[in-house]
């Protein structure tokens, strides 16, 4: 009987570090733009172009996250499957006769 293998995640601790970061970003541009200058309601710097920068950069971070490759993760997939009764002399795929076409199922006319 074969040990099951231990459970794969897709992300790491450094993806996961990126997802935070980048959470703490979107709020910190969320907030930015909620809370700007109470004079002007939000009309100035800060609620117009610094709020949508850091939701910008956040959604960045974010998709780093996703897409970044952490190298724990890396190091455990490489694996090699290997088969009984596979050797390196006979790894090679025999090629296959194509398929022939079968005869139309229905009559014409």
């Amino acid at each position: 009987m074969n040990p099951s293998p231990a459970p794969r995640f897709a992300f790491g601790p450094r993806n996961y570090r990126l997802m935070w970061i980048g959470l703490a970003v979107l709020a910190a541009g969320f907030i930015t733009m909620m809370f700007g200058d109470k004079d002007n309601y939000g009309e100035d710097f800060v609620g117009i172009t610094l709020g949508p920068i850091l939701l910008f950069v956040g959604f960045c971070i974010e998709f780093a996250a996703i897409m970044v490759r952490d190298k724990s993760i890396a190091a455990t997939t490489n694996v090699s499957v290997s088969a009984p009764g596979l050797t390196a002399s006979n790894t090679t795929p025999t090629p296959t006769p194509a398929p022939t076409p079968a005869a139309p199922a229905y009559k014409r006319l």
